[in-house]
């Protein structure tokens, strides 16, 4: 499946692997997880109100639209956190066992 991002630019920089949903998927360095996943999926995640899988909105952190969760159930901004080798990212809050908020 492609993503609804396709790089045209910066074809150069280093890329790694990450995990999405327990497959193997590329990052480049520099991604935030928000161009990670959707350079290789067509949406970021599952809305929790039943509404369907979503693909992000503001791009800035204001929204609740990206959240994602690390494979240990902690919740991150997709559109704000960077991409890091080997981050194993869960898009469906069903696959998580503890869904935990951020702390201030």
């Amino acid at each position: 499946m492609s993503g609804r991002f396709v790089r045209v630019a910066e074809k150069g920089r280093r890329t790694f692997d990450i995990v999405i949903d327990g497959k193997r998927a590329l990052a480049a360095e520099g991604d935030t997880l928000m161009v990670a996943l959707l350079t290789s999926q067509q949406d970021l995640r599952d809305s929790e109100f039943g509404d369907g899988r979503r693909a992000g909105f503001c791009v800035m952190g204001a929204c609740q639209d990206c959240w994602v969760w690390t494979a240990n159930g902690e919740r991150l901004r997709a559109c704000t956190t960077q991409a890091v080798q080997g981050m194993s990212i869960v898009t469906r809050l069903a696959l998580v066992e503890e869904a935990v908020w951020p702390q201030p």
